[in-house]
């Protein structure tokens, strides 16, 4: 007859909990005893065996048993083995459903403090980026066609901007995670005098849930936190998008350390920009990480249900694939060499200029709307003879206006780059206070929020 009893061990995978596990069991003995629950001696018994257990499971020797299901069990059977009957008054006062989700809110509450330290990193490598190339202008894009002329230190900045919105969804996530649902037990709370706001203290937690069914069936902190991770992830799939088509021949930006490329099975002249595109492709199993819980969540009666079984391996997936994420381009981006001859050479060609162009004429008094017209008819006859703006003679300027001088020349990507001098603007200045802020942010944050 088959075993079906598989089915429902999760301990392959909730046992990355335990350090959690053993603090929550720890501090809530602790409680025991100082409301004259539990002994003093039962608390001294029941905390070396903790501690005992906690090293097993460093040192890969416990003896982890898959009939017992979980962690949870797996902990109280082997602390049995250790102290004896003391074990058993450990769970006085509370029920595997508030032991999980306190277990679960501190590991989620230290893997954001993680994530942080890793974004400020990525932040800290970016400013590293714009500092170093603050003057050099490159072509700016929209729809993958080139725009108008930037500064690089302003594109690298922007990037700067998404993950500093992405350290305010983290810290967000992290103040609605710090609630210590201890002491609701399996719905109703417990029938003994607990001391819930010591057990707070104990765990670092600045405050108790409100709602005892709520605070075993809740997951929403997963959710956000999974939400979150799915906005940053995005984010590094857009700048990836940018790295991977800035390292090709037909861009030839920039150069990615060897490390961070590989070679071809056939093609020995390859240098693909493997991790780039990794990170591109793992974007989208976060975002399923996401979907797989909401759609756990989305039917569920109040309170527990086993399905919440269900909310930790995509809850694991997402956070190593982000930190590991944070760690590569924490050290890619740093070694990152731009192709400075390249970008600059660039950002004056095509038509660049013409919205500068038609900028010139208005401030000769041409309506913009006129000057936008006789700029895209003078583009077109460009891409049609195969010039640039620059390249253009006086002459066919005058075709289209009399308000065309030799001054039209003096136009430039340097000088359309500084014309944009306003507040959020890529004029040098305007990215030079940009890049102190950036600046001023990462030292008043440190490796936190």
């Amino acid at each position: 007859m088959t075993d079906f009893r598989a089915y429902t061990v999760s301990i392959d995978y909730d046992r990355r909990l335990y350090r959690q596990d053993v603090a929550g069991s720890m501090a809530h003995a602790k409680m025991l005893a100082k409301q004259g629950i539990i002994s003093d001696e039962d608390c001294a018994q029941i905390t070396q065996g903790l501690k005992t257990i906690e090293r097993e499971i460093q040192e890969e020797e416990f003896p982890w048993d898959p009939d017992l299901e979980d962690l949870h069990m797996n902990i109280e059977s082997r602390l049995h083995q250790l102290i004896g009957a003391a074990a058993g008054r450990l769970h006085t006062a509370r029920s595997r459903n508030d032991q999980v989700a306190v277990d679960l809110r501190l590991y989620t509450k230290e893997t954001i403090t993680q994530i942080a330290s890793g974004l400020r990193g990525v932040q800290q490598a970016l400013v590293g980026l714009a500092a170093k190339h603050h003057d050099v202008v490159m072509p700016g894009y929209t729809h993958l066609q080139r725009a108008q002329p930037v500064l690089f230190a302003h594109h690298m900045l922007a990037y700067f901007e998404m993950f500093q919105r992405d350290v305010g969804r983290f810290r967000d996530c992290y103040q609605r995670t710090d609630v210590m649902p201890l002491g609701s037990g399996a719905l109703a709370g417990v029938a003994y005098q607990t001391d819930r706001e010591f057990l707070a203290r104990e765990l670092g937690f600045s405050r108790i849930s409100a709602n005892s069914m709520d605070a075993v069936s809740d997951r929403d902190f997963v959710v956000e936190f999974l939400a979150a991770t799915s906005v940053c992830m995005m984010h590094f799939s857009r700048m990836s998008e940018e790295l991977i088509l800035w390292s090709s021949g037909e861009f030839g930006f920039i150069r990615l350390a060897d490390e961070f490329t590989t070679g071809s099975s056939i093609m020995p002249q390859k240098r693909n920009p493997d991790f780039a595109e990794l990170a591109r492709g793992k974007t989208g199993r976060v975002y399923g990480d996401l979907m797989g819980l909401l759609t756990t969540l989305k039917g569920l009666p109040l309170t527990y249900n086993r399905d919440l079984q269900e909310d930790k391996e995509g809850f694991f997936d997402a956070a190593d694939t982000l930190t590991t994420t944070l760690d590569v381009f924490g050290a890619m981006l740093p070694g990152m060499n731009l192709n400075t001859d390249r970008v600059s050479s660039l950002a004056g060609e095509s038509q660049m200029l013409a919205t500068d162009l038609a900028d010139y004429l208005v401030a000769k008094g041409m309506p913009f709307r006129e000057a936008h017209g006789i700029m895209r008819q003078l583009s077109r006859h460009c891409d049609d003879n195969g010039v640039s703006l620059q390249e253009l003679p006086l002459a066919e300027y005058k075709k289209q206006s009399g308000l065309f001088d030799q001054d039209v020349y003096d136009i430039t990507a340097q000088s359309s780059a500084a014309a944009r001098d306003n507040p959020g603007g890529t004029a040098p200045g305007r990215v030079a206070a940009a890049l102190k802020e950036a600046k001023m942010i990462l030292e008043a944050a440190g490796n936190g929020f």
